[in-house]
């Protein structure tokens, strides 16, 4: 059954292996309600690669319809430092290129590229689940856009928040300029990006970045509290909520009433139909 579901969504169980995410430096458990995701190259500091991206997405189409909680973490010092510099030399990544090599590629091959690799953040953002980044060390470029990507942030004291693409002469393409502009504003998201300037816990958790800020040993146990408190509520009307939260911003007051009553009336018949 698993994997038919997986086939039917354009993925694969093999894909997803606990042996293939070893190589790749991930790790992914299921343990009812909750999925963990941990990077898992901590003598690289969690750097990332292609493979990492494709393994994310992998893990986003086959993840199990009872699972309403996503953790992402990291091994090791670092949440993520962010890309493997290998991919800015002409060697690259063995088996997966290099900037180098992308760049005599043309330019819809290459955004090709990108979407694919945008496909492993984009997923932690559907309805039907809650994704925590449990953040410690550094969250460096693609670590920040992980974290980023998650719906809520829960960091250790000890956590760096950097977007480095602009000072090594790119741009922040998995999917991290939006929410940062959203979490944060646009005059303050261009401060952030446009210097590539660190941004500690204390900050993170003023301008927004971060919804809790406890001591490194802390940070397990704060994510479990926060997995509880989300469980204890309604699935089917957390999902709904949580559609409806997504849709505000591009809704008029009016519209985003109309979407609320919308809603409440599908909860009503779900749950007072029958009677």
């Amino acid at each position: 059954m698993a994997e038919a579901q997986a086939r039917q969504r354009g993925g694969n169980a093999e894909d997803v292996s606990a042996e293939r995410l070893a190589e790749i430096g991930l790790r992914h458990e299921v343990d009812g309600e909750i999925a963990t995701i941990t990077l898992d190259r901590p003598e690289k500091r969690n750097a990332q690669t292609f493979a990492t991206w494709s393994a994310l997405a992998r893990i986003g189409e086959n993840l199990p319809e009872q699972v309403r909680v996503v953790v992402v973490k990291g091994e090791g010092p670092s949440f993520s430092a962010g890309i493997d510099l290998r991919m800015f030399t002409p060697e690259g990544v063995p088996g997966q290129g290099s900037f180098s090599s992308a760049a005599t590629t043309d330019g819809e091959t290459f955004e090709q590229r990108v979407r694919q690799a945008q496909d492993g953040f984009l997923w932690l953002r559907r309805p039907e689940i809650v994704s925590i980044a449990a953040v410690h060390g550094h969250a460096i470029g693609a670590g920040f856009q992980l974290a980023l990507a998650c719906d809520l942030r829960i960091v250790a004291d000890d956590v760096t928040f950097c977007m480095k693409e602009p000072a090594l002469g790119l741009v922040p393409d998995l999917t991290g300029t939006k929410p940062l502009v959203e979490l944060v504003g646009l005059a303050k998201a261009i401060d952030i990006c446009l210097t590539a300037r660190n941004v500690y816990a204390d900050e993170a958790m003023r301008i927004g970045l971060a919804e809790q800020v406890v001591a490194r040993g802390d940070l397990g146990k704060a994510v479990q509290d926060k997995i509880a408190e989300l469980l204890s509520t309604n699935r089917d009307a957390a999902v709904a909520t949580k559609r409806l939260l997504q849709g505000a911003r591009a809704r008029t007051l009016e519209e985003q009433s109309a979407a609320e009553g919308a809603e409440q009336a599908k909860r009503i018949k779900a749950l007072f139909g029958s009677r």
